[in-house]
């Protein structure tokens, strides 16, 4: 359920206007997420078993999805990511990108994947205006890829790597979430990954989203843990600004790489205060936080570009100042309720 809304805050707006919230935050960014299916079966982002997927006609289709980017737009967004499940995994993705790319004012469209169809796509991908990609990797070892993504395979994520870089989707960026007990030992491997290439590793916090249970409290671990083995390996850092598209990461790079890595710590250092965006489910929700329950069905709104551009004035009005994950950690009670759905329902 949605709290109520404030509107006395917000100055009178004009035809075109910034979209900013309650504790003044100015969004500019929009997360699609096209489906909720995958082809991998991450431990830390659906049961081993599978989940309970969408069916097909619930899903936004790209004219829809384009109708809604749109609206963004017009109220000053200008940076938009698709995202799934994995997002390469619907057909025609090119499409969707292409009428993104058309609307004047788009400054920048990225994609997250984990990389398994990447070199079949990445070309016609490029050519349809996307500009950039984050590839999903949390193991450079094949064994253990196998367990944490429980089936797919390593290789065919380093063929999306260099099939990426060869299309020019650059600046390369390689999303890693580090899990206690599981891939900690590899966090040198990855910081001699970004000495060596022109990746930019980004070292990401295991979130509680959809679940909150025993499992996520033993595999948390706080991205500190990345610059003691920096330290420990005897690595120079130095902190930069990092490439572009960089959000909330927190940026580094050891002296002499041709690459860097960041640390995204939404749980041991929140970044709420310097939130930028929205969320948009593949079923047509807006999400104004990832982690809270309240959504806004687009489904009412399409054809109407007044009644869009107010669903996304009243994501305004709901969004929360925060989330409450570090009082998951702590066990402490939160002031409402979280989401049910996991990560790949929402987009990550």
């Amino acid at each position: 359920m949605l709290e109520g809304h404030t509107k006395d805050w917000r100055r009178e707006r004009s035809a075109v206007a910034d979209l900013i919230d309650r504790f003044g935050r100015q969004h500019t960014y929009l997360r699609i997420s096209v489906t909720d299916r995958c082809n991998l079966r991450c431990l830390y982002c659906m049961p081993e078993e599978g989940m309970k997927f969408m069916e097909q006609d619930r899903l936004l289709s790209y004219p829809q999805i384009v109708e809604v980017a749109a609206a963004a737009v017009r109220l000053g967004m200008r940076k938009f990511r698709i995202t799934g499940g994995e997002p390469l995994v619907r057909p025609g993705l090119e499409e969707l990108i292409a009428g993104i790319a058309a609307l004047p004012g788009v400054d920048d469209i990225s994609l997250t994947t984990n990389g398994l169809l990447l070199k079949q796509q990445a070309l016609k991908l490029k050519e349809a205006g996307l500009k950039r990609v984050n590839i999903s990797l949390d193991t450079m070892d094949d064994v253990r890829f196998k367990f944490i993504a429980r089936r797919g395979e390593l290789k065919r994520v380093w063929e999306g790597i260099e099939a990426a870089a060869e299309a020019g989707l650059g600046p390369i960026k390689l999303n890693c979430v580090l899990l206690k007990g599981v891939n900690e030992d590899e966090i040198g491997r990855f910081l001699k990954l970004s000495m060596e290439r022109p990746i930019h590793v980004r070292f990401i916090e295991y979130m509680p989203i959809g679940h909150d249970d025993a499992g996520w409290r033993s595999h948390y671990l706080p991205l500190s843990a990345v610059l003691e083995e920096a330290r420990r390996l005897g690595f120079v850092l130095q902190q930069e600004e990092g490439p572009q598209g960089s959000g909330p990461s927190e940026n580094w790079r050891i002296a002499g790489g041709v690459g860097s890595f960041g640390l995204i710590h939404p749980i041991s250092e929140h970044f709420c205060k310097s939130c930028n965006r929205l969320r948009l489910t593949a079923d047509g929700h807006i999400k104004p936080c990832l982690y809270w329950m309240d959504e806004l069905s687009v489904r009412p709104a399409l054809g109407s570009p007044e009644e869009m551009e107010r669903l996304f004035l009243k994501a305004m009005d709901v969004k929360p100042e925060n989330h409450e994950m570090a009082a998951v950690l702590a066990g402490t009670p939160l002031s409402h309720e979280p989401t049910e759905r996991r990560m790949s329902q929402i987009g990550g």
